[in-house]
């Protein structure tokens, strides 16, 4: 499936910043069943862009606008080729619990096991885990019981955006019973963790069909979720929708948690505060273009020479709200 994807994310300053630093995690991947055909970034007011690859492999672009302004606009356009992945079988045998524990796969995947940021097991974690017998579950085989953790936080929640914010921990969601993908995603990988498999968060986009059922907002971002079997390497998994991940998502970054991957962020210098506005689309493109090569450039040193941002720089948590998204 050949997908185009157009992301602007809108900063409105109440009065003129001094500057702006940001960094951007809106660069499709390139995978196996995921072919990035093009990627342009837009920046208002114009900014040379730098890139590298961070601690998980995703493209990361920064830019400075070192000049005063009122409104900071970027616009991401891509345009991607996807394949649905292979087929997957009805289950695994109990044995795949055995190779999860192995000391391979708990050092390659150690960022996956633990704990992190909006991923806890937290009391109210622990209450929703009882009150579906999800622990039963272990008994089956880890795909059988992944693919059913994904149906019922599917059931068991209402998909509504504005209930929660980009900050809000799972506990928010797992009260009140409602939220969206970025919730859903850090409840599945906290209960997935706990049972000891491997999972991580992945950002991107998804071709939103009503159709089959997508619940999902059409002009956002999304989130979903990929786990580890040793069997079968990472499968992912999108409890928003119902559904395994196929040719109609894409993926842009993996993390340990949204904060990890947000589409952007950065701090300005002055005293002012900031409105955030963001719209997607995605839809089928007609023809393909020739592919791009991310060129993966070293973090910048901002100690040895390069520009540092001072005590002066206010942190503005510019996280866009991948509720608002899914």
């Amino acid at each position: 499936m050949l997908l185009e994807i157009r992301h602007v994310t809108q900063y409105h300053y109440e009065r003129p910043v001094r500057e702006s630093l940001m960094e951007l995690w809106m660069q499709p991947q390139k995978t196996a069943r995921q072919r990035l055909v093009s990627f342009e970034l837009d920046i208002e007011p114009a900014a040379q862009l730098f890139s590298y690859a961070d601690s998980f492999g995703n493209a990361v672009y920064h830019f400075d606008v070192p000049q005063p302004h009122d409104k900071l606009t970027i616009i991401a356009r891509s345009a991607v080729e996807t394949e649905a992945p292979p087929e997957r079988p009805a289950h695994l045998d109990m044995g795949e619990w055995d190779r999860l524990r192995s000391e391979f796969v708990r050092g390659e995947c150690f960022d996956f096991l633990r704990p992190h940021g909006f991923v806890e097991t937290t009391d109210a974690l622990r209450a929703f885990v009882a009150n579906h017998d999800l622990d039963a579950l272990k008994r089956k085989d880890p795909l059988t019981a992944v693919r059913v953790l994904s149906e019922t936080i599917y059931g068991a929640f209402e998909y509504q955006p504005g209930v929660t914010d980009a900050d809000s921990p799972i506990d928010l969601a797992l009260g009140v019973g409602r939220g969206v993908c970025q919730d859903f995603a850090h409840i599945m990988l906290a209960i997935c963790r706990d049972w000891g498999v491997p999972a991580r968060y992945v950002s991107g986009y998804l071709f939103t069909d009503r159709d089959q059922g997508d619940r999902s907002d059409p002009d956002a971002t999304h989130a979903w979720v990929e786990v580890f079997l040793p069997s079968l390497r990472w499968v992912g998994f999108d409890p928003t929708n119902n559904m395994m991940a196929g040719e109609r998502h894409v993926a842009v970054a993996v993390g340990r948690d949204y904060a990890d991957v947000t589409p952007s962020r950065g701090v300005y210098k002055g005293d002012s505060e900031s409105q955030l506005a963001v719209g997607v689309s995605v839809r089928r493109a007609r023809a393909a273009v020739a592919e791009p090569e991310f060129m993966r450039m070293a973090r910048p040193n901002f100690a040895g020479g390069r520009r540092r941002p001072d005590a002066a720089l206010r942190e503005d948590l510019h996280q866009q709200q991948q509720q608002q998204q899914q």
